[in-house]
């Protein structure tokens, strides 16, 4: 099943809760008030079984559990095993802030989780503490790192880097990471949501990332493993690790996404950058199944047309407003 530019759908992102326990400026900053959902408006589990089974009918094979934090919706476990038992799903990964990694790494991994990316943009105690506005140290994501390896989680990184403000970290984050097992990512600055006061000259871009890891341990590009990889990827010349840099704002890589994003209240966006999605909580307790579901679902991707990166400062931005990243977990 193909959209308007010939992507296939192979990826669901699903947000279990718009609350997180930190406050990084780039999602949810902490001057902002927030009015999170109550319980009944979030998806149950059965709900985002429901839905995820017809995602798996129209040919994902990968889903990613986000949020806000999604360490924070209560049982999570239970629903990484409802999941794993859909036909067709391959892989559930989640990303998390680690701030609970230590506590779940273990119940996650009997329920079938395949792997974790924990974001972290500092491993500067102060720096940690100002860029993610908690009172959470980075030792306790770190302790919860080595908890998810030490339950056999394979992990990754994710370091959104700021002009000016992390910049500087990007060799010694992957250095530190490479030496235990770790693919530490790098992420430009993007322009998510409304709320992130984002300006072009606060990105540093991929080259000069690359440039600054280069400089302390040589490195060389690896290949993509399949088409639509987001990252790309970079391993060190003595064979010890690699790394990855998404670079969604100086190498867009609209042409070949094959993401939907499930929001914790069963709206779903085809784009990270999208102002409008469509409703499947209506749908689905109003009593539609999974056959039904795939139905509005491929009617929607098949219009699909988005490719907001490959077009930013091209054009003006309309009155609406854009998704808020904790609503749809990135």
């Amino acid at each position: 099943m193909l959209d308007q530019r010939d992507r296939a759908l192979r990826d669901l992102r699903i947000s279990v809760t718009d609350r997180c326990n930190f406050r990084c400026g780039y999602c949810m900053p902490a001057d902002q008030t927030y009015r999170f959902l109550p319980k009944s408006q979030l998806l149950t589990f059965e709900e985002i079984t429901t839905i995820a089974r017809a995602f798996a009918g129209l040919g994902v094979t990968k889903l990613r559990i986000t949020g806000g934090e999604p360490l924070l919706r209560r049982d999570l476990p239970q629903l990484i095993g409802m999941l794993r038992a859909l036909p067709g799903i391959e892989e559930i990964a989640l990303t998390s802030n680690g701030s609970r990694l230590r506590e779940y790494a273990k119940p996650l991994v009997q329920a079938g989780l395949s792997r974790v990316t924990v974001s972290i943009d500092s491993l500067k105690p102060e720096v940690f503490a100002r860029l993610a506005d908690t009172k959470t140290p980075v030792a306790t994501v770190l302790q919860g790192i080595d908890a998810a390896l030490a339950a056999g989680l394979p992990v990754k990184t994710n370091t959104v880097v700021q002009q000016g403000v992390n910049h500087e970290e990007c060799a010694a984050i992957a250095g530190y990471f490479r030496e235990r097992g770790v693919t530490a990512r790098f992420i430009e600055f993007m322009d998510v949501g409304n709320l992130n006061a984002w300006r072009r000259d606060r990105v540093f871009g991929a080259a000069e990332i690359a440039a600054q890891i280069g400089a302390v341990a040589p490195f060389h590009a690896l290949p993509a493993r399949y088409h639509g990889e987001v990252a790309r990827r970079y391993a060190f010349d003595d064979g010890q690790g690699e790394f990855g840099i998404i670079a969604s704002v100086t190498k867009p890589f609209c042409g070949a996404c094959s993401r939907a994003r499930l929001s914790a209240q069963g709206m779903v966006y085809h784009c990270l950058f999208a102002a409008r999605g469509y409703d499947l909580r209506r749908l689905v307790r109003d009593g539609a199944d999974a056959d039904a579901l795939a139905a509005v679902i491929g009617g929607a991707w098949r219009a699909r047309n988005d490719r907001y990166s490959e077009l930013r400062g091209q054009v003006e931005r309309g009155s609406d407003e854009k998704v808020e990243m904790y609503h749809i977990g990135g």
